[in-house]
Parts: C-alpha cells; sequence; structure tokens
C-alpha cells in the first residue's frame, strides 16, 4: 500500500493521486501554494482515496467562514458513508466534532491520534490549529512535545513540527526556546511561514520592534510571494512593529498596501485589517473610507455562530463604517444563542460582552466599555487568537479607562504594558497620560 512521507498508509491512492496529495500536504504545512486544487484533482481521479477528502475537509473546517464549513460537511457525510481504517475513522472523529462546533473535544480527540500516530503530520498540524483557534496555550506547545521524541531529524517533515513547537513555545512564555527553535527550523526549511511567524511573536511579546522590523525585512522574500497564504499576516506583524515605534504612516502604507490592496475575503487577513485599524484609529489616525471596504468584506463571514473570535472582529468594521444595523444583529444573534456546543458557549460568555465593550466604546460610552471588558480580558484566551492578536482587548479596556476617567484603572494598565514592554512608546503614553491627570487632579485639590 502506498504511503505519505511519513510512512502513513493512504487507502485508495495511486501514483498518481499521492503525488497530488503530497503536493497538496506540502504547501499546506509551509502556507505557501494551493493546496486545495490538488486535493480536488486526487479525489476526482481516486474517489476511493479518503484521506484525500479528509485532508480536504480539514483545509475547510479550519478556514471559520460558512460557506468552507459547509463544503467541509459534504467532504465529512461522504467519508462517513466510506470504508475506514483506524486511522481514517479517527481523522473522521475528530472532524466531526469540530464541525459540531466542539473545538476543545475535537482537539482532545486529536490528543489521542496524535498518540497512537505520532508520525501523522496532518493531523498533528490539524491540531495545533485547533488549539490555536482555541487558544490553548499550554496544548499548541505540549501536542509537539509529547511526540517530537518519537520523530528523527532526518524524517521528512521534521522541521515542520519544530516550527509548530516554537510557536507554542512563545503562547506559552519560553520566548529564548521559541526563537531557538524558530531558527532551527528555518534553517531546514527556510519557507515554513509558520515557524518564521513564531519568531516574529516572540520579538513583538518581548518589545523588540527594531528587531521585528528587521526580522521581517531581512526575510522577506522567503515569506511575501504573490503564492503564499499568510503574507498577510506576517506584513500585519511587521506594521505592528513600526505602529509600537509610533510610525503610523508606515502602518497606513503597509495597510494600503500588501496587507488589503488585493481586497482579501480570506476571513484571517480581514481579522488582520480590522485590528489594525481600531489600533490605528486609537492612536487618533483618521482612517477614512477604509473601514466601508472592510466591512463590505465582512458580510460573507460574519454569522455570530461559526466562530465568535471573527464576529467580534467584523464589529469592529461595522462600527468604523457606521454599519449600525449589521452590529445589532450580530449583537442580536449573540445574545440569542441557544444551542449548547462550545461555540455558542464562547459567542455568550465572551464574544458577546467583548462586542458590548467595543461598541460602547466607539459609542462614547468609555465607563460600560471598561465594566464589560474589564472582565472579558481574563477569558478571551479562551476562544480564539494570539496573545498578540487579543491584545487589543486591553488597550482598548485602557483607552476606555483614560476616556472615561478611570485614572486608577488607567495608570494600573499602563504599568502592567511597561512591565512587558518597557520600550513601548504607545505604553509610556498612557502612563504619561494616567499619571498627568492624577497630578492635575492632586494640584486642584491642593
Amino acid at each position: 500500500m502506498l504511503t505519505d512521507r511519513q510512512g502513513n498508509a493512504l487507502p485508495g491512492a495511486t501514483a498518481d493521486t499521492l503525488a497530488l496529495y503530497n503536493q497538496a500536504i506540502d504547501a499546506f504545512n509551509i502556507y505557501r501554494g494551493d493546496p486545495v486544487t490538488p486535493l480536488d484533482q486526487a479525489i476526482e481521479a481516486a474517489p476511493a482515496f479518503t484521506m484525500a477528502r479528509i485532508a480536504r475537509a480539514y483545509l475547510c473546517a479550519l478556514a471559520t467562514e460558512p460557506a468552507a464549513a459547509v463544503a467541509a460537511k459534504a467532504d465529512l457525510a461522504v467519508v462517513k458513508d466510506s470504508r475506514l481504517d483506524d486511522r481514517e475513522a479517527s481523522h473522521v472523529a475528530a472532524l466531526a466534532l469540530l464541525l459540531a462546533g466542539e473545538w476543545s473535544a475535537a482537539g482532545v480527540a486529536l490528543d489521542r491520534h496524535n498518540l497512537r500516530y505520532p508520525h501523522d503530520l496532518l493531523a498533528l498540524q490539524a491540531g495545533h490549529l485547533i488549539d490555536f483557534y482555541r487558544a490553548n496555550a499550554r496544548n499548541l506547545r505540549d501536542r509537539l512535545a509529547r511526540v517530537l521524541p518519537r520523530w528523527s531529524p532526518d524524517m521528512p517533515g521534521h522541521s515542520i513540527a519544530l516550527g509548530l513547537y516554537a510557536f507554542g513555545l512563545e503562547e506559552t512564555g519560553d520566548y529564548a526556546r521559541a526563537e531557538e527553535t524558530g531558527r532551527q527550523a528555518l534553517d531546514r526549511q527556510p519557507l515554513d511561514c509558520w515557524a518564521h511567524h513564531a519568531v516574529a511573536h516572540v520579538m513583538e511579546m518581548q518589545g523588540r520592534a527594531q528587531d521585528g522590523i528587521g526580522w521581517m525585512t531581512a526575510r522577506e522574500p522567503y515569506w511575501s510571494g504573490d503564492d503564499n497564504l499568510f503574507k498577510v499576516h506576517n506584513w500585519w506583524h511587521r506594521a505592528l512593529c513600526h505602529l509600537d515605534l509610533g510610525q503610523t504612516q508606515e502602518v497606513l502604507a503597509l495597510y494600503d498596501g500588501p496587507i488589503r490592496q488585493e481586497r482579501s475575503a480570506v476571513a484571517l487577513d480581514m481579522i488582520d485589517a480590522s485590528t489594525l485599524l481600531w489600533r490605528l484609529t486609537l492612536t487618533g489616525q483618521d482612517v477614512g473610507e477604509r473601514w466601508q471596504e472592510l466591512a463590505a468584506a465582512w458580510d460573507q463571514h460574519a454569522d455570530g455562530r461559526l466562530y465568535p473570535f471573527n464576529d467580534w472582529h467584523a464589529v469592529m468594521a461595522y462600527l468604523g463604517a457606521g454599519r449600525d444595523d449589521r452590529v445589532e444583529e450580530l449583537l442580536a444573534t449573540l445574545r440569542e444563542t441557544d444551542d449548547n456546543s462550545e461555540t455558542a458557549a464562547w459567542a455568550r460568555g465572551i464574544g458577546l460582552p467583548l462586542v458590548e465593550g467595543f461598541t460602547a466604546f466607539w459609542r462614547g460610552d468609555h465607563a460600560t466599555a471598561a465594566e464589560r471588558l474589564h472582565p472579558v480580558r481574563f477569558i478571551a484566551n479562551a476562544f480564539g487568537g494570539s496573545h498578540a492578536q487579543r491584545d487589543i482587548i486591553d488597550w482598548t479596556l485602557t483607552e476606555a479607562a483614560l476616556r472615561g476617567g478611570n485614572r486608577d484603572l488607567a495608570e494600573g494598565l499602563a504599568n502592567e504594558r511597561l512591565a512587558l514592554k518597557p520600550h513601548s512608546l504607545i505604553n509610556r503614553d498612557f502612563l504619561r497620560r494616567a499619571t498627568t491627570s492624577i497630578q492635575e487632579q492632586q494640584r486642584h485639590i491642593a
């Protein structure tokens, strides 16, 4: 029987469709090239090649987009009626949980799968992404830590596993090991965008903005090509470095250029666009009509049901564009969610207060914004994204405290942020604004 590059059996594959499958998995591993078309071709040529259909279902399910989820469910229905070996059946069980909105259960199912099939790179990467989408920092690291000792450095895909591990190390705060592991992965596969971005995250979290710009610039040929599915996110990382240095015009140029010039309809790209415009607005920049284009792009994805992390980012764009009708529609959907899935629990317990808080902030009700955002900041890491992505919550809360006159909270949050990133001009300005107001109040009392 034919196998993948790591030796896992591929029932139903032919020599030609195996080559297509490998092409797709290679593209998925490094986020470069089209992984879907080769799978489409393999399925058409060999309908009994079940792992090709399972791989396509993962790609669609992990897109966190409603239309893609429908396609994933269609593939799942087909494979459920197929004769499956144990590995395929294990994948199908995890996919069924994922598509039912049970992200943590799907992650645990793949935990067990990874232990039984430690060289199943597709399962490791899918599980890692599930951990990312549910913001499980510990498992981002430990899913790989559990199996890496069973990989040899000369095994195909070992560098990819190292890149995944690097990001897990970064999200758990082990920055030195994360950077070392990420660079090690890139020495073996320079095109690995996930490993590259793991190192970028280290520099972001450590406040090394100049290093971050240098890292992104020096390695730009490896991650910025037209066929790179992760290029927008990496441009976003570079923009954050410029923002931390107060270089807002450079940020706007990046937004209008590589971040948004192609008008991407990919949810991940639009998340980056929403948070970048929101951050720019918080710094006092007038972003003009940029909100309108982005809000229109969100219409096809923001449904208040599939993945509330996306809906929260869509609301940023709707608020900026003045589309209050869509804001109210999503608020109503989030409030009325009544099913028992984990995704619905995220919507009610995390997505709703975030949307309420950001909406209150945009409408000038800073006290309500602080009231909603202060408690949710401690649990928001349960429903998606990275520390860098979720920082927009603390940033908005700090700004709400300043604008709403809650100087004690503002000063405390500024000190908290400076303890992590003492050289950030934005964080220094937060403290200056908070303490200046307090000092003025004290002089007035005296």
